[in-house]
């Protein structure tokens, strides 16, 4: 088709690659391997003289429709898809660094992505310094020598906190850095790391691109260039794969993607207006609302707010336990961008294995949740947070567990 396609559409329709049966529904390939007319084209196609599937670790036409559909979406010119998000982050940075090389990344990361950075690539030799994220002094400093690459999350789990995108990809290609995006929380509809500068985009599809709470999935976008002669040859033989019934669920997921957002961003927004009017919050986090730190910034990156709301519940780690077990409605769950309301509580769960000077530095503390907005009746949703607050102020109101 000659005209570009919007968003919405390309949701539904990009990457469609119907088989001879022509169905409507794109075909599930439940296959391993895959098979020769001779001997000559296994040959051939083992040689890259011709494409021709070999393998389902290595390309599917299930996930091939996924790659392509994320592609049109984000405006990138290749992807690979991953059996998790964690795989996609952990193969994006070991694919690139080696010994010797030095990686800049923003502090407020999620838990296994700090994990990653802190402890896995100083066993090989790789140079870690994080910065925080929102102080572009300490990105200017942290840069002003040469680096190998920069990872960051903007918002950040769980605090919501913004790095000026386009900002630090200057910094960073100065310094001969390529820059890698955890875009997970803004997701490709309200922010395009790509167009801001970034070099590639990484995102956990388990959470608003499958957003049902049913399969795990990563992907990995960039040029292809890159996708093909680093990452390629990484996980071909390394084996992250994503299974092509998880890659199909997912493209399925996608067709609904932007109704779900739209809904959730509008849900979470009238939440995080109804917490920030009770007694017993005393710090909420929503990026477009104007008492952000960094409300600007947000307006100008991203189309809406997001699907998130983290706010701190006075009276610590007690407080916030009697208003987690007194939810009827939302759930308790460390994933996000699900269709149903989830709560978590970061220091005992996403991330306590960082530790509590360093959750420090983020900003999170023991009265911290963070709570991902779903699709119900957002009236219903701050009816049920109403009803635990008020668990928090009189414990002898607690619900039942």
């Amino acid at each position: 088709m000659s005209r570009k396609l919007r968003p919405a559409t390309q949701l539904v329709r990009g990457g469609l690659n119907r088989s001879n049966h022509g169905e409507t529904a794109e075909a599930m390939f439940l296959t391993s391997g895959f098979v020769y007319d001779n001997a000559e084209q296994a040959e051939a196609t083992f040689k890259n003289e011709i494409e021709h599937y070999q393998y389902s670790r290595f390309a599917n036409p299930t996930t091939t429709m996924l790659e392509d559909r994320l592609c049109a979406i984000e405006g990138a010119e290749a992807c690979r898809l991953m059996a998790t998000g964690m795989a996609a982050v952990h193969s994006a940075l070991l694919s690139h660094l080696k010994t010797g090389d030095r990686l800049v990344a923003s502090r407020a990361l999620f838990g296994s992505c700090h994990w990653i950075v802190s402890t896995l690539l100083p066993r090989y030799g790789i140079q870690a310094e994080f910065v925080d994220g929102g102080d572009m002094a300490q990105w200017q400093v942290a840069l002003s020598k040469p680096a190998t690459m920069v990872l960051l999350e903007s918002p950040s789990n769980p605090m919501l906190e913004l790095v000026d995108v386009p900002a630090v990809c200057k910094l960073a290609h100065a310094a001969g850095a390529l820059v890698v995006v955890d875009n997970v929380f803004a997701t490709p509809l309200l922010q395009k790391p790509l167009e801001q500068g970034a070099d590639v985009v990484v995102y956990s599809c388990t959470k608003h691109m499958d957003g049902q709470g049913r399969v795990l999935g990563g992907a990995v976008l960039g040029r292809k260039k890159w996708v093909e002669e680093v990452l390629m040859p990484f996980i071909r033989n390394t084996g992250p794969a994503m299974s092509p019934f998880n890659a199909w669920v997912i493209l399925k997921g996608l067709e609904t993607l932007k109704l779900r957002v739209d809904q959730m961003c509008r849900n979470a927004a009238a939440v995080a207006d109804f917490l920030s009017e009770r007694a017993e919050i005393s710090r909420v986090l929503y990026p477009f609302r104007a008492d952000h730190p960094q409300h600007a910034l947000a307006v100008r990156q991203m189309s809406a707010g997001g699907t998130l709301v983290t706010f701190d519940i006075k009276g610590g780690k007690e407080a916030c336990f009697r208003f987690m077990n007194a939810l009827q409605i939302v759930d308790i769950s460390n994933n996000l961008g699900d269709s149903k309301s989830l709560a978590t509580h970061p220091a005992t769960t996403t991330h306590m294995r960082i530790g509590p000077e360093e959750r420090a530095k983020l900003g999170i503390t023991d009265g911290t949740v963070r709570l991902s907005v779903g699709l119900e009746d957002v009236a219903d949703l701050i009816e049920d947070l109403a009803e635990a607050l008020d668990a928090v102020s009189a414990p002898g109101l607690r619900a039942a567990e």
